[in-house]
């Protein structure tokens, strides 16, 4: 198994290649607006750290957001053409699991939130839980479950009273989400390695297959753009 991972659901861009038991390669850049900029040669370049062609692939893994429109869409578009040129399946997987994914390979358990910057003063979130680890013929795989999102709304709704929270809507809006002078908790942007490992589990394990999802865009928002409603006469 090589696996493909793109994550451009938030303002950085990620990609890994994974064996299906460890990550081969990823890197991951600070946040700017510039995927379609950046992700064809970052894709270039993890194949190449990690000995590998777009040949060797046998799936792909795609973050499906929710996330800003544009960004979004230069992962899913990315991943959808090259699955299809390849022949290949492509895996999408919610972002925000991603990134609950990797809070818990950091160590957070329990209850938490994982929140992202929606724009508009909102954010992007949803509430999880680490359950206990899982043995498997691999070692230890941290394990969690999604208790409710996603959403998306103003950080003053979020129910993250006494709960760490994970993500950069953490950062962006502590004193809505954090008690006084906590952190917040790491990782503040998905981990296209997380990414892969989900997938990679979920395609060996059939139990956990439940978190793949189409390579569609998971939009939580109506579109601005509305049909125009029918003529004003102007004639008495």
């Amino acid at each position: 198994m090589t696996v493909l991972a793109i994550d451009t659901a938030t303002a950085a861009v990620s990609v890994a290649v994974h064996d299906g038991g460890v990550v081969l390669a990823e890197r991951t850049t600070d946040p700017q607006p510039r995927h379609a900029e950046l992700l064809a040669p970052l894709v270039a370049d993890v194949l190449a750290d990690a000995g590998r062609t777009p040949r060797d692939l046998t799936a792909i893994a795609v973050g499906v957001g929710p996330g800003p429109f544009t960004g979004l869409r230069v992962g899913l578009v990315t991943a959808r053409v090259m699955g299809y040129a390849l022949g290949i399946d492509v895996h999408g997987v919610c972002s925000l699991d991603v990134l609950a994914a990797g809070a818990v390979r950091l160590g957070l358990g329990g209850e938490f939130v994982v929140a992202t910057d929606a724009r508009r003063r909102e954010v992007y979130w949803g509430r999880y839980v680490a359950d206990p680890v899982a043995r498997s013929g691999d070692g230890a795989t941290p394990s969690w479950r999604r208790l409710e999102g996603p959403h998306v709304g103003a950080p003053a709704d979020v129910k993250s009273a006494g709960l760490p929270v994970a993500g950069r809507g953490a950062v962006l809006y502590a004193d809505a989400l954090l008690e006084a002078g906590e952190p917040a908790s790491e990782p503040l942007d998905p981990s296209a390695g997380d990414l892969a490992g989900i997938v990679a589990t979920a395609l060996r394990t059939p139990e956990a297959s439940g978190v793949l999802l189409p390579p569609d865009p998971l939009y939580l928002r109506r579109p601005d753009a509305q049909r125009p409603g029918a003529p004003k006469r102007v004639l008495r």
